[in-house]
Parts: C-alpha cells; sequence; structure tokens
C-alpha cells in the first residue's frame, strides 16, 4: 500500500504540470515550423522525440516477446497471467506508437535492441522455475526504465501527440511496475510476513 502511495504521489506531480508542457514552447529549436508563436507545428519532433520513440518501439516489441515466451514457459501461474496481461497491454501500445512515429516521419527498426536481445538470450536458457525469476526480475528493470523514459518525453518533447501518448501511457506503466512487484514478491516469499496470524493480525497483539 505503502508504494501504490509513492507511485500515485509521484504520478500526479509528473501529470499535472505536463499538460502545460505539451509542445515544450520553452525549448522549440529556432528551425522549428510554429502554427503559433511558442507551439511547434503538428508532427514536429526533436531529438528527444526521435530517441523516445526508437527506444520505447525496442522495449515495447520485447514486452510482446518476452510475455509470448513466458505464457509458454513460465511455471507460475502468476507470472503466465502477467505475461498475458502485458501482451496484451504493449501489443495495443505498440500500434499507437507506430502509427504516431509514422506521422512523425520517425523510422522504427521493429527490432530488439542490444539490451533485449542479451535478456531473449538469458531467458531461453533459463529453466524452470529459475525462468520465472529471471523473467519477473527482467520486468522490474524493463518497467523502471520505461517510466524514466515516459517521464523524459513528456518533459522534454517537443511533438504534442507523442507528448500526450507518453502522459496517458505513464499510469498504465506504473501500474505494470506495481503487478511486476507483487508477482516477485510472490515468487521470493518477500510479501508473506512471518508474524502475521492466520486471521491476518500480528501474533504479538494477541
Amino acid at each position: 500500500m505503502r508504494r501504490l502511495f509513492i507511485f500515485a504521489s509521484v504520478l500526479a506531480a509528473l501529470i499535472l504540470p505536463a499538460s502545460a508542457q505539451i509542445g515544450n514552447p520553452a525549448g522549440i529549436d529556432p528551425a522549428t515550423p510554429q502554427s503559433a508563436p511558442g507551439v511547434p507545428a503538428p508532427n514536429t519532433t526533436n531529438t528527444q522525440d526521435k530517441l523516445f520513440a526508437q527506444l520505447l518501439d525496442a522495449g515495447g516489441l520485447a514486452e510482446v516477446v518476452f510475455g509470448t515466451l513466458a505464457e509458454r514457459k513460465a511455471q507460475s501461474s502468476s507470472v503466465k497471467e502477467f505475461a498475458r496481461r502485458m501482451v496484451q497491454d504493449h501489443s495495443k501500445s505498440n500500434e499507437q506508437l507506430e502509427r504516431l512515429a509514422k506521422q512523425a516521419n520517425i523510422p522504427l527498426s521493429g527490432e530488439l535492441g542490444p539490451d533485449e536481445k542479451a535478456m531473449k538470450e538469458e531467458l531461453d536458457r533459463a529453466p524452470g522455475a529459475g525462468f520465472d525469476l529471471a523473467y519477473m526480475q527482467g520486468q522490474l528493470v524493463s518497467h523502471q526504465k520505461a517510466v524514466i523514459l515516459l517521464q523524459y518525453e513528456i518533459g522534454q518533447g517537443q511533438d504534442g501527440e507523442l507528448q500526450r501518448f507518453a502522459a496517458e501511457s505513464l499510469p498504465i506503466v506504473i501500474g505494470h511496475l506495481e503487478m511486476a512487484r507483487a508477482v516477485m514478491d510472490e515468487l521470493t516469499g518477500a510479501g508473506s510476513p512471518a508474524t502475521t496470524g492466520a486471521h491476518g493480525r500480528d501474533d504479538h497483539s494477541r
């Protein structure tokens, strides 16, 4: 519950000012076409937009590839359920990003990046319960990176549509991160307090 409160607080701090930054009027390149003073023309990107789209594309593709693998290979039903959710949510997100990148003339490779390829090799080799742990550990890292990447686009991007996409995606990715933490706690037993009785009360309170 404490984690949820912290994430909710961070999210509120990020999203509220983000609406005022759409288009990044304070950081427009002098050569950027403008639809109004201080407002970049639609689908006008900067370096941050391009880096964001390309990195998020590689990460989103990996989520679908790894999730599909986990649906087949994982032993834990919780891991399988989480993987199905990742395939569903990130397939939708990938389609949105591809459409926005095409509108903004940002080329996407449609391939895994070096980090994602290394993770794929690790998951392919991981046996049994070791796969479940490796997959979920990777999910914690990848979603933490995604949160930072989305924050980066919200604050530093120039293309308004990509910034809105990032702002709308951020709470979803934070939700995925919380889900990943819960599954990892289940796998490692970290979510089971040793002093909790059968009815959820601390034994020392009796």
